[in-house]
């Protein structure tokens, strides 16, 4: 997408004005949206983008820019203007020979060309089938995301890669309506890949479980308040692991000592049951990468194992700002950002128990089937999260259904009592948002059984 040449020139020129390293990201992104609600198309909307951004460091101090064009000019003088503050003339820079790498690709789900008018007809065919499960469904919401993102990385150590990376995401809620109480199902898987994902989407199924999770919510009674043992089901129940503790493992904070693990690596931060990693090499998945935005090879990084602290998720600044090894997770939203370390596919390992073990072994507890929203403090680790669709537990049973709860606490006392680890692994498809934008990510985990934590509720 850049030439090499224009490239060439633009790295001579900021190690010239004294850049110790310097890399351009060049993008282009086709994107596609779609979106039903009251079974009526709402808005339909798709674009090209196309930008680059320049990187010079100096020492521990990274400079970005970004603009739209190519003309070699306006990118020299976009160069000088970032070098302004830190430049000094070096008279033994030699031009840089580029080597185009090659690596490996992670797959992706096909894509298919269909057009406008079988999306909107896949459309209608999720919304009725939704409502047809009951008569208490009194509003259906369907969306549509494709994204085809082109990438090409230039830098000053001589690489020149180029990558393409598919994503696809289908999102479906259905609100339950009785008098004046109503309560949301929803579902949005998305995947590496393209169209072809809708086309196998198990349409029958997601619309039985979106309209059966509003009902329980709606028919659910006010959880009651306090400290006690909850069992997280899988999939989605990584979104706490994510937050309270994967924000707090990439160096973005780690460099800044704005997280509550900088120091600990090395050290048992959570039950020796708990082994946890982020792997971007994944086949098909949401957050899997076959290089980051730095133009480095993702990977699979242990981030725990067996409750020690083995690895932090770094990006080129961390390595400089905190000797931790890169990890191929320089991550951005586009060429408007500057990389830095995020999250990839991100999960808790598998264990050996069935769901049944963690409900029996709890005696009286919370069952989270279901995790929403929440916030976090990556500083602290405190972390406050509400439950979608929740039951009670009784003698090791799942009793009724509740709604209000929530789960509150510190990352660290958390992962501490995870005692128990499920053998139902499965994934779940989210947007991240840092300091570099908002991106792909997968959250994940099997059942974890918690021995105590705060549950606030309304009863």
């Amino acid at each position: 997408m850049l030439n090499q040449s224009i490239a060439n020139d633009i790295i001579y020129e900021a190690l010239s004005l004294g850049a110790d390293f310097c890399d351009i990201f060049v993008e282009k992104s086709k994107i596609e949206t779609l979106s039903m609600n009251s079974s009526r198309v709402k808005d339909i909307r798709s674009g090209v983008d196309f930008g680059l951004g320049i990187r010079l460091i100096y020492g521990t101090k990274a400079l970005y820019g970004y603009t739209n064009s190519i003309d070699k000019e306006e990118l020299i003088n976009l160069t000088r203007l970032l070098a302004e503050q830190y430049k000094k003339k070096k008279s033994d820079i030699q031009n840089i020979s580029f080597k185009t790498k090659s690596f490996k690709t992670i797959k992706a789900v096909k894509d298919l060309d269909s057009s406008l008018e079988e999306k909107i007809q896949k459309f209608h065919e999720i919304d009725q089938k939704i409502r047809k499960q009951s008569e208490l469904i009194s509003q259906v919401n369907i969306g549509l995301f494709l994204r085809h993102q082109e990438v090409e990385v230039f830098d000053s150590e001589g690489l020149h890669i180029n990558d393409a990376r598919p994503y696809c995401r289908i999102s479906s809620s259905a609100i339950a309506k009785d008098g004046n109480e109503q309560a949301t199902g929803s579902w949005s898987p998305g995947v590496r890949g393209g169209y072809g994902f809708i086309e196998e989407y198990d349409v029958d199924s997601v619309s039985e479980y979106v309209a059966a999770q509003a009902i329980n919510v709606l028919r659910a009674k006010p959880c009651p308040a306090g400290q006690m043992p909850v069992v997280i089901d899988n999939g989605f129940g990584g979104v706490i692991f994510h937050e309270a503790c994967g924000h707090s493992l990439e160096t973005t904070s780690v460099e800044k000592k704005a997280s509550e693990f900088w120091d600990k690596k090395g050290t048992q931060i959570a039950n020796e049951a708990l082994s946890a990693v982020d792997d971007g090499t994944v086949d098909n998945l949401w957050g899997s990468l076959s290089i980051d935005d730095e133009g480095m090879e993702t990977q699979k990084t242990q981030l725990i194992k067996n409750g020690v602290l083995t690895n932090f998720l770094c990006d080129r600044m961390g390595e400089i700002k905190t000797g931790h090894m890169r990890t191929g997770s320089a991550r951005r939203e586009s060429y408007k950002y500057a990389p830095a370390s995020r999250m990839r596919n991100t999960y808790i390992e598998a264990g050996k128990f069935s769901l049944d073990d963690l409900l029996a072994s709890m005696g009286d507890g919370l069952y989270a089937k279901s995790m929403g929203g929440g916030s976090v403090n990556p500083g602290t680790g405190e972390f406050n999260f509400s439950v979608q669709e929740g039951y009670m537990v009784k003698n090791g049973k799942i009793t009724e259904a509740v709604k209000g709860a929530t789960l509150i606490g510190k990352g660290g006392d958390i992962m501490q009592n995870i005692s128990m680890v499920g053998n139902n692994l499965d994934f779940a498809a989210g947007m991240c948002g840092s300091v570099s934008g908002g991106i792909p990510v997968t959250v994940g985990q099997p059942a974890v059984k918690v021995d105590k934590i705060l549950v606030g509720g309304k009863a």
